[in-house]
């Protein structure tokens, strides 16, 4: 099927890349515009957000690239006012923004803990905040909040504390829009996606190889520990977190509401 997101408006946040290559984000407002969405490409960084708006006109697509902190409430503000501006609409919030963090609750200083949750949490919320009442005024939208399985698996050998709880949040924070808004005609879920090779485990496999005598050997080992950890024996990727964000946005999923959709080639289903 072609146009599945046909005269709908998105906004994208998180639609750069940490590095090259596809992340989830990207992916996703690629997809969003390859099938008739208008985009809006939000990222922190102007120059990410304006590479993947480069890559959407260059197929003829609809995008708009701007410069945002969706942990800070003005920024999330001027960024909803200025799609609005644009386009006069909001159809599709999709929500990519997240970073990692190591350590349990005792190896982890406050300072980290409030940072993750910032990020991984709150700039959820706060777009949520800003964009709730134009979809209410709209009479529908729905809103795409990317998760992972780590919301609801923790890992045996890595203490992830904070990371494992922001995502545990998102989860509770989408069903909660989820049930009071399901009347106003507006739907939110999340996609949890599980081991995906983007560049942001580049960048990590990178970090950890540079401590190793053979950094090419040492990256190989890391990339292939995690395609390994997979059923399929191979990590997804950001393409596989924007079809999900694809079904979820699409009126294919008009009675979706409150789901959180596992994309993780089968992990957790492992004892």
């Amino acid at each position: 099927m072609a146009d599945r997101l046909k005269d709908k408006v998105a906004i994208v946040v998180g639609a750069g890349s940490s590095g090259p290559g596809w992340g989830n984000g990207k992916c996703t407002a690629v997809t969003f515009a390859r099938e008739g969405a208008r985009v809006m490409c939000v990222d922190r960084h102007r120059a990410a957000a304006e590479e993947t708006v480069a890559l959407i006109e260059k197929e003829g697509g609809q995008a708009f690239g701007f410069a945002a902190d969706a942990s800070k409430n003005a920024d999330v503000k001027a960024m909803v006012d200025a799609c609005l501006a644009k386009w006069g609409r909001v159809d599709i919030l999709d929500n990519n923004v997240g970073i990692g963090s190591t350590g349990g609750p005792v190896e982890l200083s406050e300072e980290e803990w409030h940072l993750v949750f910032d990020v991984n949490v709150k700039s959820f919320y706060l777009t949520a905040k800003h964009v709730l009442p134009v979809m209410e005024k709209q009479g529908k939208g729905t809103i795409i909040n990317v998760s992972s399985i780590a919301s609801i698996r923790s890992p045996k050998g890595v203490a992830y504390v904070a990371y494992n709880a922001s995502k545990g949040a998102v989860n509770g924070l989408t069903l909660a829009i989820a049930s009071q808004y399901a009347e106003k005609g507006i739907r939110c879920n999340a996609i949890l996606p599980g081991l995906m090779h983007t560049p942001m485990i580049d960048f990590l496999a990178e970090q950890y190889a540079k401590h190793e005598k053979d950094h090419n050997q040492a990256y190989d080992k890391m990339i292939a520990i995690r395609n390994r950890a997979s059923p399929t024996g191979k990590m997804g990727t950001g393409w596989d977190t924007a079809n999900a964000a694809l079904f979820l946005a699409s009126d294919e999923a008009a009675y979706v509401n409150g789901h959180l959709l596992v994309v993780d080639g089968g992990i957790t289903v492992r004892a």
